[in-house]
């Protein structure tokens, strides 16, 4: 499972024109999933999000968390964070889970961090053609990858 997640100071989803999701001060977290992901990807990632400390403090320096802050997450569901582009100019998605394995994942992660953070999580719509729209602050964008948790 990875995970692109971006500050942002406001953050926002359509769908055909019409939100399905929309945040102030918080994260979007662009979410891949593939096949090798289980739920315990889900559990470690979505601690790790909302643990994160890049939320300025009182100093300017960065040691809050989202619930420090009040801050939500726009969730969105993004399988070409798994493109490989080794070969060719076209990217390969072999590696992206399929929407029978990858849907229930995706709606575990929502309640998951539905649940850490006591707040409802906004979405996107899985495989739906979105138009997402942010204020990236900082900037501070990170990548996660669970594949990085046998190594801590």
């Amino acid at each position: 499972m990875r995970a692109v997640i971006q500050r942002v100071s406001e953050a926002n989803c359509k769908v055909d024109g019409a939100i399905t999701g929309e945040i102030s001060l918080g994260f979007l977290v662009l979410l891949g999933i593939e096949d090798a992901d289980t739920e315990e990807d889900v559990q470690w990632l979505a601690q790790k999000i909302t643990s994160m400390r890049v939320f300025g403090d009182e100093s300017g320096l960065m040691n809050k968390a989202l619930a420090d802050v009040s801050g939500s997450i726009l969730l969105i569901s993004q399988f070409t964070l798994f493109a490989q582009t080794k070969k060719g100019n076209r990217p390969s998605f072999i590696k992206a889970a399929r929407p029978d394995r990858a849907i229930p994942l995706y709606e575990q992660m929502i309640k998951t961090l539905d649940t850490i953070t006591g707040k409802k999580t906004a979405t996107g719509v899985f495989g739906a053609d979105m138009k997402i729209s942010l204020i990236n602050d900082g900037p501070v964008t990170i990548i996660m990858d669970t594949k990085d948790k046998e190594n801590h």
